[in-house]
């Protein structure tokens, strides 16, 4: 950018604040690009290697349809916009769970059951997060959609549906198996106020190395064998507590993960199988739920309207 400089002082002094404003404005806009570049990329990563894992009994459309989930993927994270407020405030505690915050206390069974735990002891249910609850909310969702792809499996539309579903599902299911997702110290250790006190910044390193190493979807699925969660809810906080119980590991190796800038990063030795060990349970534990997902269609019904006074068909074409 050119200025026209007369020598008078007041001139030279708004032309350098201009100057400095347009760089500022440019470092921001480049910063905002970069983190959100390397965050969702690992998600398209492994929710397309968590539908090349799954087994032929999924139908074909969803075992063919991996860029459109892992596009979808992407979204949640996409809507943690401060231009989008109330969306942002409404969907920012899905993404965590400070677990220690609830001191010992069971999870309870719902979403509601937490908040009202959280009141019980004078904890914001914000600051203690849902992510669990997400995860089984949404698993519930896509199953719903499923349902109906199996009364009607040429649909387009319904097979659309399952598509988004998943996508926005395997987001949070890749969200819990990072294990910073599931802890107080979630990017970095605090103390009893709260206050970081050693490794601020983990977070964007660990989000980020996924990405930056860039696992293929054959990477990530060898020798893998899916199978459905017995019991959902039960499934869903198991891996809860088996992130949680890794986050120690992290820690004890958090000195050695590469910067969230480092683009093409050489990995100790340790590092790299920590890193691989996430990518590849985040794949199966996604996997997982779709199947799951899928599992459980063949079980729901649906009230007596739908397909009577409310037909799906005929409401497909003008």
């Amino acid at each position: 950018m050119n200025f026209i400089l007369v020598s008078t002082p007041f001139n030279h002094m708004m032309a350098v604040k201009k100057s400095t404003t347009v760089w500022l404005i440019l470092l921001l806009m480049l910063m905002v690009d970069s983190a959100s570049a390397w965050w969702t990329g690992g998600h398209v990563i492994l929710s397309k290697a968590a539908v090349r894992a799954l087994p032929d009994d999924v139908p074909d459309f969803f075992r063919s349809s991996g860029f459109m989930i892992a596009h979808c993927s992407a979204d949640p994270d996409i809507a943690n916009n401060r231009d989008v407020p109330h969306l942002r405030s409404a969907q920012h505690p899905d993404h965590y769970l400070d677990l220690e915050l609830l001191k010992g206390n069971n999870l309870p069974d719902t979403r509601y059951g937490l908040i009202n735990l959280c009141h019980q002891l004078k904890l914001d249910p914000e600051k203690v997060g849902f992510l669990p609850y997400e995860i089984i909310e949404s698993t519930e969702r896509l199953a719903l959609s499923f349902a109906e792809y199996r009364r009607h499996p040429k649909n387009p539309y319904i097979q659309q549906k399952c598509l988004v579903y998943a996508g926005l599902l395997g987001h949070y299911s890749e969200d819990v198996c990072q294990p910073l997702h599931v802890t107080l110290h979630h990017n970095g250790r605090v103390n009893a106020d709260g206050e970081v006190i050693a490794h601020k910044g983990i977070h964007y390193q660990v989000d980020a190395i996924i990405e930056h190493v860039g696992f293929t979807s054959d990477q990530l699925t060898e020798d893998l064998q899916i199978q459905a969660l017995d019991d959902l809810r039960k499934g869903v906080l198991a891996i809860v507590q088996t992130k949680h119980s890794e986050v120690e590991r992290l820690y004890e190796l958090a000195d050695q993960f590469p910067s969230e800038n480092e683009a093409d990063p050489t990995l100790s030795p340790e590092v790299a199988k920590f890193v691989k060990h996430m990518a590849v349970s985040s794949t199966q534990f996604t996997a997982q739920l779709y199947l799951t997902a899928w599992q459980m269609s063949k079980d729901i019904t649906f009230p007596g309207w739908y397909g009577k006074s409310f037909d799906r068909s005929k409401y497909d074409s003008e």
